[in-house]
């Protein structure tokens, strides 16, 4: 198989038409039968990758090129999550904005040729896939969440964690998810699952859900000064589920789709 190929079997399972920005094709290759892959995947990877004998390597995180630098482009779909769960969409917009230009400012100055110079020298194909995989993890574990609870209208954040331990790629995690802001008592109310978008949003986006209706975000991560606001905030619950098992949902749906396509795939780096 060509890298194209798996790239177009990967875009076809989130549904999606075309690369997004987060997502590319960095050194192509053809005849391709061995795929190393991981959530972080940079030149030392790579160089294991042509030591074992592998015929690609695939990272879910951007390493490379455009996908480093247009990396915040792809953080619009914030916008469309954010109105689907009742936000208006010009003040979604504005929301994002201020985390999409911090993203962007600090990209900018990346060394984003460390990794694709490392695969060109080696003569390694190489890629990564990101937007797909956490397109296909939010929407598994968005419909999850709402199937089995479904009939407990007074649901907690204790039932939301119970619920995602039923999942092994989070009961088995050494970082399983964890209530960040909220207790365990505490209703969830309205539930937003956020893996996609690139990163996470920031504090004005959390807010946006609040006060849209939204009870508890669960998220792949949240760093510390979005839980302070948050608490400060004291409208709303964050979970987080955990960045590596999260990850893990929609990259193993597509090595699952790649093996019955023939590849031979070996994960590492963070898939569970």
């Amino acid at each position: 198989m060509t890298t194209k190929e798996i790239m177009e079997i990967a875009l076809n399972l989130a549904g999606l038409d075309e690369m997004p920005s987060d997502t590319t094709i960095c050194i192509p290759g053809e005849n391709i039968r061995k795929v190393l892959i991981g959530v972080d995947m940079d030149t030392p990877e790579i160089m294991l990758g042509r030591q074992l004998g592998f015929d690609l390597v695939v990272s879910h995180h951007p390493k490379a090129d455009d996908a480093v630098i247009e990396f915040h482009e792809v953080m619009d779909i914030q916008v469309d999550k954010m109105v689907e769960f009742g936000v208006p969409i010009n003040k979604a917009q504005k929301a994002l904005q201020k985390k999409k230009n911090s993203v962007s400012i600090g990209n900018h100055v990346s060394n984003y040729d460390r990794a694709s110079s490392a695969a060109k020298l080696l003569q390694m194909p190489f890629m990564n896939i990101h937007m797909p995989a956490d397109l296909i993890g939010e929407r598994f574990t968005q419909k999850y969440l709402d199937e089995k609870l479904s009939d407990q209208h007074k649901a907690t954040l204790k039932d939301v964690l119970d619920v995602l331990n039923t999942l092994d790629v989070y009961s088995n995690a050494l970082a399983s998810p964890v209530i960040r802001c909220g207790a365990p008592s505490d209703y969830a109310g309205k539930i937003a699952v956020l893996f996609a978008g690139g990163t996470n949003g920031g504090a004005d986006v959390y807010k946006a859900y609040f006060d849209a209706g939204v009870g508890t975000i669960v998220a792949m991560h949240a760093p510390e000064d979005v839980i302070k606001a948050v608490k400060e905030q004291n409208i709303g619950n964050i979970i987080v589920a955990g960045h590596m098992p999260s990850d893990s949902i929609g990259l193993n749906a597509i090595i699952d789709a790649w093996s019955e396509n023939g590849l031979e795939v070996t994960k590492m780096s963070g898939i569970l």
